[in-house]
């Protein structure tokens, strides 16, 4: 397999080769992920739906992020390994966002991904400035759904549509190395990839962005309240409800664990319990 994906690798296939981007929350999924070939993990806020069951991703913290972060990096994956920074850990102040992405980057990110446009672009500036490479994240914003009144489509009107450009604009002139446009229509966004010397990775916009990144969970059929652009490819639910049931089942009928599956003691040890505890042992 050829070298590490870094930063420049990524701006490289801008208009050139389709980047492949998907989420990972730990060591094991990520080993099979980047066994694939993909060229961007993101340690995404959507752990906070996907794993830990809540209703959106405002409750995420960032040492949640930082525990999944570590655990994605111990699997040393060829693809850049990038992490969100959650909800009120980077719009207080510039010097937050500095202290908290660094954090980030011990855990093992190489990268952070910041939502917000223009209102963040300082930010952004000041992250990249230090050393820190940014993807932004524009269109739809999870971490505002409240001012935004829920998980809705971007780009409909003209107001909407002159805020993405806007904040793609702003994103990039600020030095992000890519952008994720999210739940955007495709027009917009095919202005947007048009405009924009960056690459840009879409999720739920459409088949115009120079990539494209999908949740883990959604195309394994592990989601039981997928988004509507998200697509299954495979179902392994029905496939770990079977294990569980046989495992309970071979349980109830002693049928596992069987002798393959457990060791004896040696003879002087059987002898020294059977002298001791008077029990004799028939195997």
């Amino acid at each position: 397999m050829s070298e590490k994906i870094t930063v420049r690798d990524i701006i490289k296939k801008k208009g050139k080769e389709k980047i492949i981007a998907i989420t990972s929350y730990d060591y094991p999924t990520t080993l099979l992920i980047d066994s694939v070939g993909v060229d961007l993990i993101l340690v995404g806020d959507s752990l906070g739906m996907t794993v830990l069951g809540y209703d959106s991703t405002l409750p995420v913290t960032l040492e949640d992020m930082i525990r999944h972060t570590a655990a994605v990096a111990r699997a040393r994956p060829r693809a850049l390994v990038v992490t969100d920074m959650p909800f009120m850990t980077y719009e207080s102040s510039k010097r937050d966002a500095l202290v908290n992405a660094a954090k980030l980057l011990r855990a093992g990110a190489e990268a952070v991904k910041i939502e917000g446009g223009i209102e963040y672009a300082d930010t952004i500036e000041t992250l990249v400035n230090a050393g820190i490479p940014v993807l932004g994240h524009i269109g739809l914003t999870p971490q505002r759904k409240n001012k935004l009144g829920g998980y809705r489509l971007m780009g409909k009107d003209p107001e909407s549509a002159e805020k993405v450009l806007e904040d793609a604009k702003a994103v990039e002139e600020a030095g992000a190395f890519a952008v994720v446009i999210e739940f955007t229509t495709a027009e917009v966004t095919k202005v947007v990839t048009e405009m924009l010397k960056i690459p840009t990775i879409g999720i739920g916009s459409g088949p115009y962005c120079d990539g494209q990144i999908i949740v883990i969970h959604d195309i394994i059929g592990l989601t039981q309240n997928p988004p509507p652009f998200a697509k299954k490819y495979v179902d392994v639910s029905p496939l770990i409800v079977e294990g569980v049931r046989r495992y309970k089942e071979e349980v109830l009928l002693g049928k596992f664990p069987s002798k393959e599956h457990y060791w004896h003691a040696p003879n002087d040890v059987r002898a020294y319990l059977k002298k001791k505890y008077e029990r004799d042992f028939y195997i």
